[in-house]
């Protein structure tokens, strides 16, 4: 077993029996497939390429015409099911036991990448190996009533070397100001400042993936009209955790699902301008995966070169890692094409020579390990307690003290300082700590009553503050003696500021409205409708909004006073060790007594062991105010910015709504209309044909009835569409005001 260590988790991660990277060919049908120089092998494992030789070279002509290329298995007319069912199924099965896995779909520009790892959207029986690989992720879900599994996605996209989150286009996520990085751990490679989603069922799960779908970059040339011009990777991470046993272990996995921009020769696809330079950057790209590939296929070569480009770097993990990987080639059948498709075969070839070693990974979950702890404690308890009873000490307690006891201690020593008690029997170590502490607090409580006692009769100023006594004296309270002088009955001075708002003669000024106009000709500035939005229609949530951010604001002022008491606390911790080690020395160079077998300690050592021990509780309370306090501040950091995204999301609306929207559809928007805030009538402003509820009816009469697990899968696609048209129709009135 490995084990990899990290601030606050533990990781472990069982070694696995190294394995070789699974590769598949997938051959797009055509109706003009050369039959005579494509030959499948009688397994279906094994492809033969022959070119006849060129009699115009001459008769000697050393020049290579036959090629055989070994592999896991040809699909040939294989069907989308056939596919998933050959290639994805078992590595997604094993991810829900603890093993990551990747599959990686590669091969030329127009070969059938993007339709075997995404499919068609518009029809559920062409579907690929991503809507299936989450259908079954959470099909066996449902079959594990005794874990509680989790599922979170992300989807990255990789453009011209820069890397792009294809979901931040989600309310919930919103712009990022910093570029999105590669970051490396002891954990692995991560991307810093791709969202993750969590999706608690299957259709949350297809949304992300339509919404992301519908931002990747795509472009048309002569070798395909919707041409993918980045990589891709949608991810999905699956947790789980045992219903049934209490033990803290449990188990995560990830699934890289690899879309890759397909490899051109540019002399055919004729690729122009932007197109261009997208086919430079991606044959760049997967020059360097297939340098990487060699690499990891020489058992000689020490250094691999996942550096050189975005995609071999964020893909380190899985191209050597731990995880089952697996390789999907689509090639052309067609005469052509055999160049490439013989290129295509060689990247196949190569990275059946790679080797991962798939392993289980398995973390500790920290509140189960206390609880158990806390068992384990609990019990040895119990076992002190029978051996306590046999030896007949019945008095010895192992627990914390609680308020009564402590209650009762602080009463002995006000008694005992009173003279009515003539001394406090000791019980056990615990007891003794106690003792000293309730001297310490009832100490404290005395310093406090007589101080507030003498500023009820007299004006305390500091001697040391010069400044204070200067500005008594010169308001002939104090005499050159520093004697104060007072009123006769012997009531003090009161001295103080009138505050600023109390002061006469100011009046608050009453803030400008920003006043409506029916139709003003320009909109007004965001920030003047923004303010007079916070005071009417966005009152509510504002207050609220505010209301938070005082919490906030306090919780985060109590953090800053327990912080200045814990570093106060260490400092007095560090004053104590340096005495107490000071008193051992002293006590070591004297000579060191011992009767019976015990150190022999003087008075003041042993003082300074019970303050430091006093001290060590203290810190350990404060801090743990302190954790608390933080938690807190997290908490109420979360719901401030829920609130500025909700006030900011719904004065958008209202903004578009009140200046963009045509006169004759404001009816409809104002209280009593046809349609609530927010929301954009189809039936007066979009004109899209046919409705989408409507068509999602037509969908769920002539496919559900097919395919029952279906549902989920349109009922997604049909809310991205709504979605985006709607986004559409309010750029188009946005854009139709301006001109």
């Amino acid at each position: 077993m490995m084990r990899r260590k990290n601030d606050n988790k533990r990781y472990f991660t069982r070694m696995g029996t190294r394995k070789k990277v699974h590769a598949f060919v997938r051959v797009k049908p055509t109706d003009d497939f050369a039959h005579e120089m494509i030959k499948y092998g009688d397994d279906n494992k094994s492809i033969d390429i022959h070119i006849k030789k060129d009699l115009q070279k001459g008769v000697v002509n050393n020049k290579q015409t036959d090629w055989s290329f070994k592999l896991d298995g040809v699909l040939h007319n294989a069907s989308q099911d056939l596919v998933y069912e050959t290639v994805a199924k078992d590595v997604v099965a094993q991810a829900l036991d603890g093993y990551n896995g990747t599959i990686m779909c590669y091969g030329q520009t127009g070969a059938g990448k993007t339709y075997t790892m995404t499919g068609t959207t518009e029809n559920y029986k062409h579907r690929g190996i991503l809507p299936r690989a989450l259908q079954q992720v959470f099909r066996m879900i449902e079959e594990r009533p005794t874990h509680a599994i989790t599922v979170r996605v992300s989807y990255l996209e990789i453009y011209n070397e820069s890397l792009f989150d294809l979901l931040s286009t989600l309310p919930c996520v919103g712009p990022s100001v910093t570029p999105m990085t590669i970051v490396e751990n002891p954990q692995g490679v991560f991307i810093k400042g791709l969202s993750v989603h969590l999706t608690s069922q299957e259709e949350d799960a297809f949304s992300l993936l339509f919404e992301g779908e519908t931002n990747r970059i795509i472009a048309s040339h002569t070798m395909n009209k919707n041409s993918s011009r980045s990589h891709c990777i949608f991810t999905i991470y699956v947790e789980a955790h045992s219903r049934t046993l209490s033990d803290e272990k449990y188990i995560t996995s990830k699934i890289n699902l690899v879309d890759l921009a397909g490899s051109e020769r540019l002399k055919k696809s004729g690729s122009e301008g932007r197109v261009l330079k997208e086919a430079t950057y991606i044959n760049k790209s997967l020059s360097f995966l297939e340098q990487a590939i060699i690499a990891l296929g020489d058992q000689k070569r020490d250094h691999i070169p996942f550096r050189q480009c975005k995609l071999t770097h964020a893909l380190k993990d899985s191209l050597g890692g731990n995880c089952n990987m697996v390789l999907l080639t689509n090639i052309y059948g067609e005469a052509s094409q055999l160049e490439e498709t013989l290129s295509s075969l060689r990247f196949a070839s190569r990275m059946k020579l790679v080797t991962t070693e798939p392993a289980i990974n398995e973390k500790y979950d920290a509140e189960r390990m206390v609880k158990n702890l806390e068992k384990e404690l609990a019990l040895l308890k119990q076992e002190l307690a029978i051996h306590d009873s046999l030896a007949n000490r019945t008095l010895v307690n192992y627990d914390p003290m609680d308020e009564i006891q402590i209650a009762e201690i602080n009463s002995q020593v006000r008694r005992y300082l009173e003279g009515t008690l003539d001394e406090i029997d000791i019980i056990n170590l615990r007891q003794i700590q106690e003792v000293f502490n309730q001297f310490r607090v009832v100490l404290s409580q005395q310093e406090q009553e007589v101080e507030l006692t003498l500023r009820r009769k007299y004006t305390l100023i500091d001697k040391n503050d010069f400044a204070a006594i200067s500005a008594v004296q010169k308001a002939g309270l104090m005499d050159v003696d520093g004697h104060l002088v007072g009123e006769p009955d012997g009531q003090g001075f009161g001295l103080g500021v009138t505050p600023f708002s109390a002061k006469p003669g100011k009046k608050a000024k009453s803030k400008k409205m920003f006043k409506e106009q029916l139709r003003p000709s320009t909109p007004p500035p965001k920030p003047v409708a923004f303010e007079d939005f916070k005071n009417e229609r966005g009152s509510e949530i504002n207050r609220i909004f505010k209301e938070n951010k005082s919490i906030l604001n306090e919780r985060r002022k109590r953090a800053s006073e327990t912080t200045q008491r814990i570093n106060a606390i260490k400092r007095e911790m560090d004053v104590t060790k340096e005495a107490l080690n000071f008193q051992k020395s002293l006590r070591e160079k004297q000579g060191e007594y011992e009767n019976k077998g015990l150190m022999i300690i003087d008075e003041e050592e042993f003082l300074l062991i019970l303050k430091l021990k006093d001290l060590k509780k203290q810190y350990r309370t404060e801090y743990q105010d302190l954790r608390d306090l933080k938690a807190e501040i997290q908490y109420c950091q979360h719901l401030v910015d829920q609130c500025r995204h909700r006030l900011l999301m719904e004065f958008d609306i209202w903004y578009n709504e009140s200046f963009f929207i045509p006169e004759d559809i404001q009816v409809s928007l104002k209280p009593g209309g046809s349609i609530r805030p927010g929301m954009v009538p189809i039936s007066r402003i979009m004109s899209l044909g046919e409705d989408d509820q409507d068509k999602f009816s037509q969908l769920q009469q002539t496919e559900l009835p097919e395919g029952p697990d279906s549902f989920s899968f349109y009922n997604a696609k049909v809310k991205t569409e709504q979605k985006h048209n709607y986004l559409k129709t309010m750029m188009g009135f946005q854009q139709a005001h301006r001109k």
